[in-house]
């Protein structure tokens, strides 16, 4: 019996259902529920009309804190409402958790993965409400399809340690919320991707440096075994990762914070090679269609600081298009660039500077010229975006 398998059978995957919710297979529902009352709120736009009712920001907050907080804001109203999950789940105690780590909006749930208190977070989209906790050991990212939502996880403790475990691959049943199967995958996995019936793992080996892992395990999502590993020998430590309409595989890799530089890479999954590397280093970044729009702090430790950059990128051509994608100077006053989303339908995008790490991060709003539009404090560490609306998003 396998490391994960092990602790499977010890923790049960306890998982506990505290509310029912609506079906859907959009964003949320059709209906514009009443979203967020009494909570600190900021008028920060004017209303506008849209299908798109806003977005929920999930804050990582400081590892270690217990500061993970979700924002909310009202695109219909025009209103940004700050840290609403306390207040709309007053009983769970120690509240969000410790590290925000990632969030989706998948069918007719939200979840929240929050990996240093090991659990994904189950809630409404319409209300941020609880509906359950899936207990996963050190849990990563989260990737819903086939009415499955998978989440990647680091298995062993939160510290570098040569001797931690192989990751994981976990199936949680979007009906019953429970752990259905798991598989084992590289060392510490991170972002996932579906081409076809397949499911991309990027497996990072960020507790085994300097020996980063340099591989994307392969899943078939039938069966639900590994059936393959891409090996990219070039680069390593993989983090993010997403597909575009030819299904094609974009990796962005962190590097080893020396000579092995942070930088994006296009595979061929079928032919398991590096298209083009396209010398653009990678935090994060957002598939808006066939573009994607990347943001960097690049960590130096020959240089002990961060290089900070920008690209959007049109991912059918493979070509680099805009090195500069906020024109009115507002850039000089982000500090640390850490997450980026892009509107689907208004094509405005957000920023979020994490600034220092320990300090309220700030929210910045940019229309498609990129152009501020207005900007928001928001939690510790801003990272990760949810959109809510009658648009179909996976």
């Amino acid at each position: 019996m396998s490391l994960i398998h092990e602790y499977i059978s010890s923790i049960k995957a306890i998982v506990v259902i505290l509310l029912p919710v609506a079906a859907s297979v959009v964003l949320a529902s059709c209906e514009r529920d009443e979203v967020l009352i009494d909570i600190e709120q900021t008028q920060v736009t004017e209303p506008v009309f849209t299908d798109v009712y806003g977005f929920y920001l999930l804050n990582e907050g400081n590892m270690g804190s217990n500061k993970a907080s979700l924002d909310y804001f009202d695109a219909i109203e025009g209103v940004y409402y700050r840290n609403i999950y306390a207040e709309r789940n007053p009983t769970v105690v120690m509240e969000l958790g410790d590290v925000g780590n990632d969030l989706q909006i998948y069918g007719n749930k939200m979840y929240a993965v929050v990996n240093c208190s090991h659990k994904m977070e189950v809630l409404t989209p319409d209300s941020a409400k609880r509906i359950a906790q899936v207990d996963i050991p050190n849990c990563r990212y989260v990737k819903g399809h086939g009415g499955y939502v998978y989440v990647s996880s680091y298995v062993g403790p939160a510290q570098i340690d040569p001797t931690a475990p192989l990751g994981a691959v976990f199936k949680v049943d979007t009906l019953s919320l429970s752990v259905v199967d798991t598989v084992e995958v590289g060392y510490q996995p991170e972002e996932m991707a579906v081409v076809g019936e397949r499911l991309y793992v990027a497996n990072s080996g960020g507790y085994h440096l300097p020996d980063y892992d340099n591989r994307i395990s392969v899943i078939d999502l039938n069966t639900f075994e590994v059936i393959d590993v891409i090996t990219i020998e070039q680069a390593a430590n993989f983090h993010r990762l997403d597909c575009d309409s030819q299904g094609r595989l974009w990796l962005g890799s962190r590097g080893d914070y020396y000579g092995n530089l942070s930088n994006l890479y296009v595979i061929d999954p079928q032919r398991k090679e590096v298209l083009k590397t396209m010398d653009v280093p990678v935090s994060d970044m957002w598939a808006d269609g066939d573009t994607l729009y990347v943001v960097s702090s690049e960590w130096s430790y020959i240089t002990g600081s961060n290089d900070i950059s920008y690209a959007k990128v049109d991912m059918d051509a493979m070509e680099v298009i805009d090195h500069n994608i906020i024109k009115d100077g507002t850039d000089e006053e982000i500090k640390l660039p850490y997450g980026i989303a892009v509107d689907p339908v208004s094509k405005d995008f957000y920023v979020c500077d994490a600034k220092s790490y320990v300090v309220s991060g700030t929210l910045y709003c940019f229309d498609k010229y990129g152009n501020l539009k207005w900007k928001q404090t928001a939690g510790q560490v801003p990272a990760h975006f949810a959109f809510r609306g009658r648009v179909e998003y996976e």
